[in-house]
């Protein structure tokens, strides 16, 4: 059986062209360390992607200083995770949710801002366009907090834990960080008239401040440039034009149904 998954076979309006695949077991990643301090209370990180597998704790993006003082967007129990850890926990989000759906494309938006005087106001979720408030850790930060995220000499990975451990595998696509901002995910897509289905849209307008970045993923010779005009570009790691690929939020490739698995089945 074959999984059409959910944005596939529509005219969204906005098509994005490329997205970037990710081996786990040939540790792909992204990395780029910040040249300068900007925005550490007040950003929003977005980003589309896809998983092509389950269980482990595959990293999304982390920023850290080492393995015990780290800030990172990652799944673990196919949860969604956001969490600050500094011998301990100085925030901790994760969703009572599962995201299981290995045909679908999910839209996840990170929204901070630690100068809220409301707690649960200093970091939104939101998945698809919708705030995750059903949560298994609610614990925010302290009021004005700041992270390790947009911190000079502090590394940033995507798809990559700061040791070599928690590879991401699956697709990435529109993957972007707004420095100095904490943006609704209005900002980066819509829900469709007709179908009521999540949407992306054309982010190329956004302001994204010192630190921020857009990666498309279009230019197969340079996977890690930043198209946002800041040119912070990500260094590419085990990545070639290969990894380049067109399932993306607006082109969803059928997916293969683990759960219908057969074998008598033929594939050709």
């Amino acid at each position: 059986m074959i999984i059409l998954g959910t944005n596939s076979i529509k005219d969204t309006g906005f098509d994005v062209a490329n997205s970037l695949r990710f081996n786990d077991g040939s540790s792909d990643h992204l990395t780029r360390t910040p040249s300068g301090s900007s925005n550490r209370r007040t950003f929003t990180i977005s980003t589309w992607l896809k998983r092509s597998a389950l269980g482990s704790a595959p990293m999304i993006i982390l920023s850290a200083a080492n393995s015990g003082n780290r800030d990172f967007i990652y799944f673990e129990g196919d949860a969604l995770k956001v969490h600050k850890y500094n011998s301990g926990y100085d925030y901790k989000i994760t969703t009572n949710r599962l995201f299981r759906d290995v045909s679908a494309w999910y839209h996840i938006v990170a929204a901070f801002d630690t100068t809220q005087g409301t707690a649960s106001n200093r970091i939104k979720v939101y998945v698809n366009g919708v705030q995750e408030t059903s949560l298994a850790d609610s614990s925010y930060p302290s009021e004005d907090f700041d992270t390790n995220y947009n911190t000079v000499s502090l590394p940033q990975n995507i798809g990559k834990d700061h040791d070599a451990s928690n590879y991401f595998d699956g697709y990435l696509a529109e993957t972007v960080l707004v420095d100095g901002s904490a943006l609704a995910p209005t900002s980066f897509g819509e829900f469709d008239e007709d179908s009521g289905i999540w949407k992306p849209i054309d982010v190329s307008g956004l302001t994204f401040g010192t630190n921020g970045f857009y990666l498309d993923f279009e230019d197969s010779s340079a996977l890690g440039d930043d198209v946002s005009g800041n040119g912070n570009d990500f260094t590419v790691n085990n990545l070639t034009a290969t990894d380049q690929s067109t399932d993306t939020c607006t082109n969803n490739f059928a997916t293969w149904n683990s759960l219908a698995s057969s074998s008598q089945a033929t594939l050709s």
